[in-house]
């Protein structure tokens, strides 16, 4: 049985190129449906192969799921995870009948995502411009990037310094499906990754052909993890609401950029969304923002 997950999640990376964060989450959460049908005895013991699984344990498995107070979106995901299997082990032949064939995927209500205001925006990035250090240096450049790009946080600490081009204005990076795109970037990121490249990131290296652009202490590269640490400092700093992440400055330069003025595609373009309606989203956010937030005509909001 684990090596048809295994096949499944090879197919997840080399045929659909989902990114190694979904897919280890996928990874995750078939574990879990593995171990509950090893725990689980039918009639003829212990499931031990997939053909003994049918529609009764998967429901079963998914009434289990709702009993352990997951909230929605966890057992929407876990859900889809194993629809998803039982599709590609049906495709591949593995087993004659899908028993999640009709087993309708949790629906997950859309909720508004959390936004800085373009005040509290400034705020947290006038934090790391307080010290002069190079790994104030490093975070100051990070966060103006992320809110000028919208970047997700992978890309971001995946980022090589060849992958900016500060004389023009742009910076170059692979989104999930290994999909490129190329984002301009305004004046202040480029000013503070130009101090940061010039004068911070030569006394953090400690290898001149280390091509990753954001490092840490130790001279490696930054990870998912440091960063949200990094970010959960300054918003600590700027008494900002402790539910800050990574995904709020994203979530903050798209709201932004719609009121605005930017037209839905542009954003979605820019944000690296496969469909329209994720960006739609952003479209839901109260019109009385727009008028209590831009008449104010703020700069780094246009």
């Amino acid at each position: 049985m684990e090596e048809g997950i295994a096949n499944f999640l090879d197919y997840l990376q080399v045929e659909r190129q989902f990114s190694a964060n979904t897919i280890a989450a996928y990874k995750n959460d078939l574990r879990q449906f593995l171990s509950f049908l090893r725990d689980r005895a039918t009639g003829s013991g212990p499931v031990q192969a997939w053909s003994g699984v049918d529609r009764p344990l998967v429901l079963s498995y998914i009434l289990s799921l709702k009993e352990r107070d997951y909230p929605q979106a966890t057992v929407a995901r876990k859900v889809a995870a194993v629809r998803s299997l039982f599709k590609f082990l049906h495709g591949e032949g593995i087993m004659p009948e899908n028993p999640a064939q009709g087993i309708s995927s949790e629906r997950v209500p859309k909720t508004l995502p959390m936004y800085l205001t373009p005040q509290e925006v400034d705020e947290l990035l006038e934090q790391p411009a307080r010290r002069s250090t190079p790994e104030a240096k490093r975070d100051k450049a990070m966060l103006e990037l992320l809110y000028a790009t919208g970047m997700r946080v992978t890309e971001l600490v995946s980022l090589n310094v060849a992958d900016v081009e500060l004389q023009v204005g742009y910076v170059r990076c692979v989104g999930k499906g290994s999909k490129e795109r190329v984002i301009p970037i305004y004046d202040h990121a480029v000013q503070a990754l130009e101090e940061y490249i010039s004068e911070g990131r030569p006394q953090i290296t400690h290898d001149s052909e280390d091509k990753a652009l954001f490092l840490n202490r130790r001279g490696k590269r930054l990870t998912r993890q440091g960063f949200w640490l990094i970010l959960k400092n300054y918003a600590r700093q700027a008494n900002l609401e402790t539910g800050i992440t990574p995904h709020t400055l994203r979530h903050s330069f798209a709201t932004h950029m719609l009121h605005g003025g930017a037209d839905l595609r542009s954003v979605q373009e820019l944000l690296g969304h496969a469909n329209i309606s994720t960006t739609q989203i952003y479209t839901h956010i109260p019109d009385d923002y727009l008028h209590r937030e831009y008449e104010k005509a703020h700069p780094r909001a246009k």
